[in-house]
């Protein structure tokens, strides 16, 4: 379990864009009075402060915003009704399609994603001009193309084109962007970026490191890029490369997810956090755990659940999509509770990342961002877009993970039906059910329904399943277009900045 997330609490430290610290070891800093970023970096430490602090902004994100927009937004999960506590309503609005350019969460995850970036950019205007070894330095360098790769990605996939801001500013007159630019334009500066980055950062780590982005981290997310845009032939070797990398499937599929065993064999990148720190920890599970469970989730008598509970709930539609004898769906969700009474209540929760606790409202779980099985359901769906091969090497990567699921091969003329996969179209259909299954709850499913072309029809089948069965649904709820597959700008920086507004 030791690994980054003893640094990133030099990145809590931060103060705002300044880069705030001290030049002790990182577990013993404390906060000093902010200096000018120009003024600060001057040795190899500092520089290790300063990464550290922009993985911050990724662990900040995904308390809450990186799986409010990613998985809430698909038909896996949607949120508990609570008539009592009506405080985080705005994220209903986002589960419905209805959230508006002036919501909260618009503006936060805009500035978590570009706090993130510009904490990057000030390390990459200034490592040249410090001393310290090559290998530091493509690391650091490696490091911070990587994250605001990532970034620019989570940007541009829900806003479309955004202002790319790739040097730090200077002065008050440089806080206004040149505008927003085009989406190809910004996904031609992640394809730069990450190919940068993957020719800079190590392979791998000491076991006290793991965690930091990789060289298996930057090809994986390029090739996520070119698989967005459908170059499926330029996503397959990035994805060639990653397989060479010594990656492999935990035997187990629940174990992937366990707090001892972070940073695993399949883990490509993903988030980082550190139970037995405050402000370093996770808290998955009192945000998942619908908000009637009391502690029966929990297992947290100490901590009461409100507003801030039910979120992220498992749908139907979610729960109906394993096949019978999986062994991903205990290990991934709950159709329900035992209360104190001994009463089943019959609201589920996700279950992947619910572990225990370490303290009062504290957890140590990861979140996952890339795992191996991703990337090989990635090269099968690649090969398959290339051309239909029955009995392929597609399907020997497709079942490589059913089998793990404890389920039986599909194969072409299967006198199954269900397992029977005859033709290109059919094998992207099974691709897309077992990406949903495999990667349940790890931030997939919307993106791939966006970049398949099939959201706005399994979205709004969601939504009249949502109509249907949910109390207090607002009028225009779950009315899709093409437009609503991208989120308003937030209205602040419409305002400030001078940009122009999704249409909705």
């Amino acid at each position: 379990m030791r690994n980054y997330t003893k640094y990133i609490i030099a990145g809590v430290l931060l103060i705002s864009l300044s880069v705030s610290g001290c030049k002790k070891a990182f577990l013993d800093q404390t906060p000093e009075a902010s200096l000018p970023g120009v003024n600060f970096y001057k040795t190899e430490a500092d520089f290790k402060q300063a990464v550290s602090g922009a993985y911050s902004s990724i662990s900040d994100m995904g308390r809450v915003n990186y799986w409010l927009f990613g998985e809430m937004r698909s038909d896996n999960t949607t949120y508990q009704y609570n008539p009592a506590d009506r405080g985080s309503e705005q994220r209903e609005f986002m589960d419905q399609f209805l959230i508006g350019a002036t919501a909260e969460p618009l503006q936060v995850y805009w500035q978590q994603n570009y706090t993130g970036i510009l904490r990057c950019n000030e390390i990459l205007a200034r490592i040249d001009g410090v001393t310290m070894s090559a290998e530091i330095k493509n690391q650091f360098t490696g490091e911070a193309l990587f994250l605001r790769a990532f970034h620019y990605f989570n940007l541009v996939r829900q806003f479309g084109g955004v202002p790319l801001r790739l040097v730090p500013s200077q002065s008050p007159a440089d806080a206004r962007s040149k505008g927003r630019a085009a989406i190809e334009e910004v996904y031609t500066q992640i394809v730069t970026d990450l190919t940068a980055a993957a020719g800079k950062l190590p392979v791998k780590y000491t076991s006290i490191e793991a965690g930091r982005a990789t060289q298996g981290a930057a090809l994986a997310l390029l090739a996520k890029l070119y698989m967005t845009q459908k170059k499926f032939a330029e996503a397959l070797v990035p994805l060639r490369k990653v397989q060479q990398l010594g990656y492999s499937l935990v035997p187990v599929y629940k174990d992937i997810f366990l707090p001892a065993n972070k940073n695993n064999s399949e883990s490509v990148f993903e988030i980082q956090y550190l139970g037995a720190q405050p402000g370093l920890s996770s808290d998955f599970m009192y945000q998942f755990a619908p908000w009637n469970s009391g502690s029966v989730i929990t297992g947290d008598p100490a901590t009461s659940l409100n507003g801030s509970s039910g979120w992220n709930i498992p749908t139907q539609d979610m729960i109906d999509a394993y096949e019978t004898g999986d062994l991903r769906k205990d290990a991934s969700l709950a159709v329900g509770f035992t209360d104190a009474g001994g009463k089943f209540v019959n609201i589920p929760y996700v279950k992947k990342y619910n572990h225990g606790i370490i303290d009062r409202g504290r957890t140590n779980d990861n979140f996952p961002v890339i795992r191996y099985a991703d990337v090989l359901l990635m090269i099968a769906e690649c090969l398959n877009e290339q051309g239909f091969a029955a009995g392929g090497e597609q399907f020997t990567l497709l079942n490589q993970i059913r089998t793990r699921a404890g389920l039986p091969a599909k194969t072409t003329g299967n006198a199954i039906a269900a397992l029977s996969v005859d033709s290109q179209q059919a094998f992207r259909t099974a691709i897309l059910q077992e990406r949903r299954v495999e990667l349940a709850f790890e931030n997939q499913r919307w993106y791939d329904l966006v970049r398949s072309g099939k959201a706005v029809e399994v979205m709004a089948a969601h939504g009249q399943y949502e109509i249907a069965h949910k109390p207090n649904i607002p009028s225009g709820s779950y009315i899709l277009n093409a437009n609503k597959l991208l989120l308003p700008i937030p209205q602040r920086e419409v305002n400030l900045d001078n940009l122009t507004q999704n249409p909705q």
